[in-house]
This record gives structure tokens, C-alpha cells and sequence, in this order.
């Protein structure tokens, strides 16, 4: 059994970034694996960091402490989320920027160019909606959220990728691609370990 943390990260309610986080938290669920579920949409918090620097750093919001509270506990992370402008939207980066603090999720150590990694022994993998194919993210764009999702935020943390997935294009795809979809979330669930 694995604990599993699923963040449905679209800042909008009943959202098909919401059906794949349902999808692959039931199946994961279903494989025997303890599974929490949080919704960026529910989460009442100043996204914006605001202070130019982390000991200045305003207090978590309930709702922010009780994520954090969902990521020490959890072994395996889940981050679904719409792809907007090449990047996380903006409520779910100023989410990071308020959570993902040193002393909590990594600690700069003096003489060394990079923090220590304070969430290591933890797993995560990232779902991905966008209108924009797969292949033209990756080969015209360069998959700059992916190199800034799983690199700077989540490795940086200690959080070991596992896994981006891209389902696209979302517009204009009919309801048996969609389908197709949430099948593929649901067997990304099922191989939760």
C-alpha cells in the first residue's frame, strides 16, 4: 500500500483536469493504496508570495497548512493540471511559491550551491491537459513546463519524477478520445507502487 496525494491543480471547478485526478485517484484507490485528494479550486490562500524574501514570508493559510500537512504524509505526489501559456497556471505556481519554503521542502546549506532536498523518499508524477499536441510541446516548444515541473519544483524539493504524462489536444477531441483519456489516467492509478 502506498499513501498517495492527488492535486487537481486547474484553478476552475468540473474541469476534465478534475475527471483524470478522480480517475486516477479511484483506480489507485481501488489497487489497496490509502489516497487523499486536494483541489486547487477549494483551497482558500494568497497565491502571490509578495516579500522579497523567505524569512519574510507570510504564515500558510489553514488550507495551505493542511496541504502541507497532505505532502509530509504522502509517498507518492500527483499534480494534474492544465497547461496555460507553456507554463502552471498562475494560482497553482503562486501556490508552490508559498508552500515550497526552505526549512520545509529544501535547505540551502552554506558552502554548497544547492539546497539539501527535504522531501526526498517520496515519488511524483504530473498529468497534463493542453490544447497543444503532445509532439509540438515536446519538439517546437522545448517542454519547458516539464523541465521546470519536474526539475526546478519537484526534484529540486526531492520529490522523484516518475512520470509526465500529456493529454492533448484536449480541444476539439471527441468524447471517445476523452475517453481514451480517463481509461489512461485510470491504468496510470492502477500501476500506483
Amino acid at each position: 500500500m502506498t499513501r498517495v496525494l492527488v492535486l487537481e491543480g486547474h484553478p476552475a471547478k468540473d474541469t476534465f483536469c478534475g475527471a483524470l485526478a478522480a480517475e486516477y485517484a479511484n483506480h489507485a484507490q481501488k489497487g489497496g493504496n490509502e489516497v487523499r485528494v486536494r483541489h486547487l479550486a477549494d483551497l482558500d490562500f494568497d497565491a502571490d508570495f509578495g516579500v522579497s524574501s523567505f524569512k519574510d514570508a507570510k504564515p500558510l493559510e489553514p488550507d495551505l497548512e493542511a496541504l502541507w500537512q497532505d505532502i509530509l504524509w504522502c509517498e507518492h505526489f500527483v499534480l494534474t493540471h492544465p497547461l496555460w501559456w507553456g507554463g502552471l497556471p498562475g494560482r497553482l505556481k503562486g501556490l508552490f511559491d508559498r508552500i515550497l519554503l526552505p526549512g520545509m521542502s529544501f535547505q540551502y546549506v552554506k558552502g554548497k550551491p544547492l539546497p539539501e532536498k527535504l522531501l526526498k523518499g517520496r515519488t511524483a508524477q504530473v498529468l497534463v491537459t493542453s490544447d497543444t499536441p503532445g509532439w509540438y510541446f515536446t519538439w517546437i516548444y522545448g517542454a519547458g513546463a516539464k523541465k521546470q515541473t519536474e526539475k526546478q519544483i519537484l526534484d529540486f524539493c526531492g520529490l522523484k519524477p516518475k512520470g509526465y504524462h500529456m493529454f492533448s489536444p484536449i480541444r476539439g477531441s471527441s468524447d471517445e478520445a476523452k475517453r481514451k483519456m480517463l481509461a489512461r489516467a485510470a491504468g496510470l492509478g492502477r500501476k500506483v507502487a
